[in-house]
């Protein structure tokens, strides 16, 4: 047996910021993906992911069925057959790896499954969204349920508020110079950290205010450059929206990345945000012109998201 490839995604925009209700954009990265496999042969690697899922189906007879209505008995008997999730997604890089398991999961066990070929109403994103949301809670503590919804329809997601979404299209890559890229921390995140630091930050009233209208703001305006491909726009308004990150979100950059956050923003060369709850793993990139980029960061891994 082997199941449907499930892709790993890039949240462009909106970490932290759709915790709160503000947008988001969601894009899938192909480079990645996962698909549920019963082995040929055991070794240690399918023996820690099989065990993985029989921790996940006995989190899942917990749930109720109204939240999560999926086969478990067929689950089950897979899982004592040796079924494990092949994946190539990094674990803790910000690129989804939980959610493509999610994703593969519901495919196969949901009953009255909601498919990529239906008209997919914002109630339904919404509905899909809520199931994720329960099922991803068993990895990270607290889901949106985001990661694995970009990954089941592999479609970008614009994410108005908590109850407003879309599957949507962004504008189609050009051989130009500017770019979207990740640059590998090779440090391991951890998302529910990270998010408790936030939460606490959010009992600050100054850090609200800077949410709503700074964060919040300068991420909206993002949003909108890039789907209307308004690149020259878009570089200043991540710029601001780097600045705002390096003031605001430190904890949640490594340290290491400090100064080389700093330099972008002085320098022109490149703007850094957020990839996800940070905390390691990859960190994203925006460049006006990638080859400079690339020998400027050439003691860093580098890898191209998307061309402008």
């Amino acid at each position: 047996m082997k199941g449907p490839l499930f892709y790993a995604k890039i949240l462009l925009f909106g970490e932290y910021g759709i915790i709160k209700d503000s947008k988001g954009l969601a894009i899938p990265y192909n480079s990645y993906q996962g698909a549920l496999k019963i082995p040929k042969e055991f070794n240690e690697h399918t023996r820690f992911s099989n065990q993985k899922l029989t921790e996940f189906y006995r989190y899942l007879s917990n749930v109720s069925s109204s939240d999560v209505d999926l086969r478990l008995d067929e689950f089950i008997k897979d899982i004592e057959k040796g079924m494990y999730f092949d994946s190539s997604i990094p674990q803790g890089y910000g690129v989804g790896s939980s959610g493509a398991l999610v994703a593969a999961v519901y495919d196969k066990y949901a009953n009255n499954k909601i498919t990529v070929l239906e008209n997919l109403t914002s109630d339904k994103l919404i509905k899909l969204k809520s199931v994720f949301s329960a099922m991803e809670s068993f990895f990270h503590g607290k889901s949106s349920g985001l990661d694995p919804l970009n990954s089941y329809l592999s479609l970008p997601i614009l994410i108005r508020s908590k109850d407003s979404l879309e599957a949507t299209g962004i504008p189609t890559q050009k051989e130009g110079k500017g770019a979207v890229f990740l640059l590998d921390s090779e440090m391991v995140g951890e998302t529910e950290p990270m998010v408790n630091i936030f939460m606490n930050k959010m009992k600050n009233e100054g850090f609200r205010r800077m949410i709503d209208e700074d964060f919040a703001r300068y991420t909206d305006l993002c949003i909108d450059d890039f789907l209307h491909g308004d690149a020259r726009s878009l570089f200043k308004n991540v710029k601001s929206l780097s600045k705002v990150v390096l003031k605001h979100f430190k904890p949640m950059i490594p340290k290491t990345f400090h100064q080389l956050w700093k330099h972008g923003i002085d320098s022109n060369d490149y703007y850094l945000k957020l990839c996800g709850s940070g905390g390691g793993g990859y960190i994203l990139g925006f460049t006006e012109d990638f080859e400079k980029t690339k020998q400027t960061l050439q003691d860093y891994k580098l890898e191209l998201v998307y061309r402008f």
